[in-house]
């Protein structure tokens, strides 16, 4: 749960017949034979601001124009990792840093965004040596300290986990996304006061930030708060909010609410909830266990 153009809106407000754009555009790529830095800047920004079809649609009328710029995979790596092509991501980035006229900024980025997409496809421990080079390069690479972080949650190397994500959070100003990921780091470390604080300050940075929210939710149900964990979701949203914190319940061994949350997700349910379903028959078992081992004990 964690947790990275020149626009067509533009051209029409401009007046610019959107028929025309992309003989225009091309014609001023075979030009230049390369893109200028406010044309890469403006494909970042429309990746950035998940344009995506937009940036899609320049780079395409790039590659066409035959534009040899490096630059140019590195924006078709950020463009493949916005839409979870990850492996196609991975190849961009890795094209984008072995060309010879690579500048060194751009085989920076290349570095980071090869080891982003090393993590998202599952390869921490080839992606963690890629990620320390990343930000050995440029210590403000802080989407590469993030992913270092999240590297090295699942290593449960916690220490060093701590250590990026608080470099993350000083390179990016607190961005919500490396806010929720270290809260959900927390989580993991079962400092959940702690957690519930990054939950809370990622929503303050951006309200709609649907991980932290389920995140806070998670944690507040781990606490034993159980009416605040499931309160203030939408009629479509109750099973899903109350087999959570079934879920919760159950990992803080408080069988009894777990069955009685988890019993609510289904009987919302108007289809078979399967996740909730096998939830409880995980906690019968769990809570079956636990009431034999008392017995023996007595």
């Amino acid at each position: 749960m964690r947790t990275i153009a020149i626009c067509l809106t533009f051209l029409l407000a401009s007046g610019v017949p959107a028929t025309s754009d992309a003989a225009i555009f091309k014609r001023e790529l075979k030009a230049q034979a390369a893109l200028s830095s406010e044309t890469v800047s403006d494909i970042q920004r429309a990746i950035d601001e998940q344009r995506l079809l937009d940036a899609g649609r320049y780079l395409n009328q790039a590659f066409l124009a035959g534009v040899k710029d490096p630059r140019l995979n590195l924006l078709d790596g950020n463009l493949n990792l916005a839409q979870g092509h990850f492996q196609a991501a991975l190849d961009a980035f890795v094209a984008a840093g072995k060309a010879p006229e690579t500048r060194p900024e751009t085989r920076d980025a290349a570095l980071e965004g090869k080891g982003i997409a090393l993590s998202l496809t599952g390869n921490i421990d080839e992606a963690v040596p890629v990620l320390q080079a990343a930000v050995a390069a440029n210590p403000s690479a802080w989407r590469a300290w993030n992913a270092l972080g999240s590297a090295y949650d699942d290593r449960g190397q916690w220490t060093e986990a701590n250590a990026a994500y608080e470099q993350a959070v000083t390179a990016s100003g607190g961005a919500a996304i490396v806010l929720n990921n270290r809260g959900y780091s927390r989580l993991l470390q079962h400092q959940r006061d702690l957690a519930v604080t990054d939950f809370v300050a990622a929503l303050r940075r951006k309200p709609d930030l649907a991980e932290a929210r389920t995140n806070l939710r998670l944690a507040l149900a781990m606490g034993g708060d159980y009416d605040r964990a499931i309160a203030g979701g939408t009629a479509s949203e109750q099973a899903a909010l109350l087999n959570n914190a079934g879920f919760a319940a159950a990992m803080r061994g408080d069988y009894a609410s777990a069955e009685q949350l988890l019993n609510k997700a289904l009987a919302l349910k108007s289809e078979y909830y399967a996740v909730a379903s096998d939830n409880l028959k995980i906690v019968q078992a769990l809570s079956a266990r636990s009431e034999g081992r008392s017995k023996a004990a007595r």
